[in-house]
């Protein structure tokens, strides 16, 4: 990761807990969606995760973030908070994070859970009606939210107008399973049909059947993973093969997050670095490795 290029200046942030309830009415929100992660976050708080396990899952999202750009007291964002599960590292690191989502489910079980963070703000909005001037963050990040909306390319120009010049910006999209091989792409196909029947049903039934493919499927195929791996096998196309390392409570997560939601968009390699440089980002990096694709940016 090349140096920033341009000088950044934090703002001062009133240092204490707040909550701020902000209508909106947002052409760029899919409410089914939003209460599909309401009910998520509500019943998966992250509380019973292990702590090493979410700092491993955090390093891999954050591995392209250059942490030593940022300035002293930087104020940032967090683009659809959810639980806060990775608010919490951030938050350690910075003078003030914003947390923003358009759940008041899951804002509740964020403040529960950054409670002892006296740095931390919490804002009920819309992406496209995020709370903050323009050029006013010193870094904003958005990891698993901008596939759930139905325009991703204003939302991420929406994020990326609320920074600084020079500010880093970091972004995780679902892949569209470009470089896998056609039996894996034909395999998400069918996943993706079952996604779009499970994520209609109704509350109780949809978590059920979640949790039943997170037991039949996610574990079975992490633990074969696990063992081809401990035999030498390249498990680099092995599906779900990136759970292996994971526990059954984030197993149970992800199955509720990828077949439980209404909506959901993918992009290539290609046409993220598009999209960003579009919103009005320059020197885009993607991550070579899992998850695929988390993305860095500057503003320009």
């Amino acid at each position: 990761m090349r140096p920033c290029e341009a000088p950044m200046t934090s703002m001062r942030h009133q240092n204490e807990l707040t909550s701020c309830r902000r209508a909106f009415s947002s052409p760029n929100v899919d409410e089914p969606t939003v209460r599909s992660f309401g009910e998520e976050w509500s019943r998966f708080d992250q509380a019973d995760v292990d702590e090493k396990e979410l700092a491993r899952i955090f390093e891999q999202y954050f591995s392209l973030f250059p942490w030593d750009c940022l300035p002293r007291d930087a104020v940032g964002f967090d683009a659809g908070c959810g639980t806060g599960r990775w608010a919490r590292f951030v938050a350690q690191r910075v003078g003030a994070l914003n947390c923003v989502d358009a759940s008041a489910e899951a804002l509740e079980v964020a403040k529960r859970n950054l409670h002892s963070f006296t740095n931390v703000s919490f804002f009920l909005c819309s992406i496209d009606r995020l709370p903050f001037e323009a050029n006013s963050m010193d870094f904003g990040y958005s990891l698993g939210v901008l596939h759930h909306v139905p325009d991703t390319q204003a939302a991420l120009s929406a994020c990326v107008a609320a920074l600084k010049k020079g500010a880093p910006f970091l972004v995780y999209l679902y892949y569209a399973m470009d470089g896998r091989p056609w039996w894996y792409r034909a395999l998400w196909r069918g996943s993706n049909e079952m996604r779009r029947f499970v994520a209609g049903l109704p509350t109780g039934l949809k978590d059920l059947l979640c949790d039943a493919l997170a037991l039949v499927v996610y574990w079975p195929m992490a633990r074969l993973a696990r063992i081809a791996e401990r035999l030498g096998g390249d498990v680099s196309n092995f599906p779900l093969a990136m759970y292996r390392t994971r526990s059954f409570y984030t197993m149970r997560t992800d199955s509720r997050d990828r077949f439980g939601t209404p909506l959901e968009r993918r992009f290539t390699a290609g046409e993220i670095p598009e999209m960003m440089e579009a919103a009005g980002l320059e020197r885009v990096q993607l991550s070579e490795s899992e998850p695929f694709w988390c993305a860095m940016g500057f503003k320009a």
